[in-house]
């Protein structure tokens, strides 16, 4: 096979990816040159000519505009462009329901994870939700050091600083740094808006200190003109004395959209706009806040309308043009929803109650959300212990959710904490009966050595979230559920990890005669063909939640992913028959290892044989 049937067991290379796309524009400023490390041929922009292609007039130097800008954004830009030799290994023992579930945890960095995600997940999320670091002088942001080569990056088992931290605290005596903060939010964000579906929404929680430089950077990187709202809303009913001047007593959560094609749904009433718009219930209508609402058509209104007279019960003929048919509004008043007046003898009108009413979302969710409080009570009732400090309520997230989804959607929290945003889609999807599915990514950062956490066993802040799910799961299934859901709690974990090949895959020109055994088998030692499966799946664009199945075949191991989406065997000595029987399965992809073949001809004929029998099948080896 050659080269090119190799996978490249990388996060894709987005710089590579987006001079493709200026050379579509703009072929004259794209052009190839020989990389100084590699030796290979890489796609270069010509600066000077692209930004004289971009101006109506001489352009000399550099000139003054309006944007965002701060020490380290060049490197942060960096950061999110550059691909990484990783992978996501699977971890069954702490998985529920790994086999069939079509959920995911994630363990590991969160930026590492995002770039992972970026070939299965691009334009297919509708809605995120994340709670990052306020920056409040109290907590941590993460360090990215990005400084090195794409050559001398892929080199490097992975990122961290010199004492092997990826949290660096943050600290007030700093002056907070915003631009540390700025440098962690702005490939994250980046990268997040490229899962997003043109419908697509990102809501941000943040409070005060970083709210202005939050809502600029996400103007670059979703427009100032997807900007929808920031939601206020009382994080605590209580109002200290702490503050220098005025008690800060709520904070917000930024919304914008991926693109103007994205639409919110309406949500149920808030309690003042009840209070003020619905009557009290009464004898004759106790089934809550009421109001009558008219069923008369305008006179203007073309077309539609059923003409007949009304006769109310205090004798009066109204005759009018109705919304209604004749059999329609005598249902209604067989039901008792239809209203005279006080006198008994007004126009009819119909009887709605508030419960079933729905409004347009607002952006003051200031008395009718719930406050933090109720997030440590859910944490309090789930675990019995306060083993985590500051976890949003799952009411506040599923207001959310239905804000934007009322369908099988994939929401993706990359800053998980405790898994709020995975209690959440388990709850309303349990209420309304579709079928969510979460993505969560959570760093195992380790809890503080004298917290309840760490006195419950919980050594990191993954540790809790993964147990919250497992405990929010089950006692959801306890109580009543919507027939239409599909009762999926369980959650496929997997964890951020260096490649499954050695460095000899990613430079054989550069083989040492010391180096000549690892040609023989350029995977690592003690990683499992699963693990080699799920490498595949990110690397090749392939969802990790697709059902697999395991089958032996001529006494070799063979996957089968989403039955006949991809087919892999990892087993050594395969040989013609084998590939034979696999090929009449008619795949669209199938991969097998390098150094798997039983012989030569075996390697040289696998993809001509697949190209006889099923000819649409996508042959790669590893």
């Amino acid at each position: 096979m050659a080269d090119s049937d190799k996978l490249k067991m990388h996060s894709p290379d987005l710089t590579q990816e987006n001079i493709a796309r200026i050379r579509e524009l703009f072929p004259n400023c794209v052009t190839e040159a020989r990389d100084e490390k590699t030796g290979k041929l890489r796609l270069k922009v010509d600066f000077d000519l692209l930004r004289q292609e971009l101006a109506d007039h001489v352009v000399e130097g550099p000139t003054e505009r309006y944007r965002l800008d701060w020490p380290g954004k060049r490197q942060a830009l960096l950061a999110a462009n550059t691909p990484i030799p990783k992978t996501l290994r699977p971890c069954r023992e702490e998985s529920v329901d790994f086999d069939t579930t079509q959920n995911l945890f994630i363990e590991g960095d969160n930026l590492e994870a995002l770039k992972l995600l970026q070939e299965a997940y691009l334009g297919k999320v509708k809605m995120i939700y994340i709670d990052p670091p306020y920056n409040t002088g109290k907590d941590f942001v993460y360090k990215d050091r990005f400084a090195e080569s794409v050559d001398e990056y892929l080199r490097s088992s992975n990122q961290k600083d010199e004492e092997g931290s990826r949290l660096v605290s943050n600290p007030e005596t700093n002056g907070r740094f915003h631009s540390d903060w700025l440098s962690m939010m702005y490939p994250r964000l980046k990268l997040a808006r490229n899962l997003l579906r043109d419908d697509g929404v990102i809501f941000i929680s943040i409070d005060d200190n970083e709210v202005a430089n939050l809502r600029k950077l996400c103007d670059e990187i979703f427009g100032e003109e997807n900007y929808i709202a920031s939601i206020m809303r009382k994080r605590k009913k209580e109002v200290s004395n702490d503050a220098k001047n005025v008690a800060i007593q709520g904070e917000y959560i930024v919304v914008y959209s991926k693109s103007s094609s994205a639409e919110f749904l309406f949500e149920p009433l808030s309690k003042e706009y009840i209070a003020q718009s619905y009557r009290e219930p009464t004898d004759e209508y106790p089934e809550g806040r009421w109001r009558p609402v008219p069923i008369t058509v305008s006179k203007g209104l073309r077309g539609g309308g059923y003409k007949y007279s009304i006769k109310t019960p205090g004798g009066k003929i109204h005759t009018r043009t109705w919304a209604y048919p004749k059999e329609g509004y005598e249902r209604l008043l067989s039901k008792q929803r239809i209203y005279f007046g006080r006198d008994r003898n007004g126009v009819p009108q119909r009887v709605i109650y508030a419960h079933e009413s729905k409004g347009q979302p607002t952006s003051n969710y200031w008395d009718d959300a719930p406050t933090n409080k109720e997030g440590k009570k859910e944490i309090l009732s789930l675990f019995g212990k306060n083993v985590y400090e500051t976890p949003k309520p799952s009411k506040l997230i599923e207001r959310l959710i239905q804000l934007v989804s009322d369908s099988d959607d994939i929401i993706v929290d990359f800053f998980a904490g405790s898994c709020t945003a995975a209690h959440a889609v388990l709850s309303v999807n349990k209420e309304d009966g579709r079928n969510r599915r979460f993505i969560m990514v959570q760093l195992p950062e380790p809890t503080p050595e004298k917290s309840e956490a760490r006195k419950a066993g919980f050594e990191t802040i993954a540790d809790i979230a993964k147990e919250r799910i497992r405990r929010a799961g089950k006692k959801i299934l306890e109580g009543e559920c919507h027939e239409g859901w599909n009762r999926d709690v369980g959650f496929r974990v997997l964890k951020v990890d260096t490649s499954n090949m050695k460095d000899v895959y990613y430079y054989p020109h550069e083989t040492r005669q010391s180096d000549l055994e690892d040609l023989a088998d350029n995977i690592k030692p003690g990683r499992t063909a699963e693990d080699l499966l799920f490498q595949v799946l990110i690397d090749w664009g392939v969802e990790p939640t697709l059902p697999i199945r395991r089958e032996t075949i001529q006494g070799k191991e063979v996957f089968f992913v989403d039955e006949n989406a991809l087919i892999a065997c990892f087993d050594r000595d395969i040989t013609e028959d084998l590939i034979k029987e696999l090929a009449r399965h008619k795949p669209l992809r199938a991969v097998f290892r390098d150094a798997g073949f039983a012989n030569d001809a075996a390697l040289i004929n696998a993809t001509q044989i697949f190209r006889q029998l099923s000819p649409d099948t996508d042959v790669k080896v590893i």
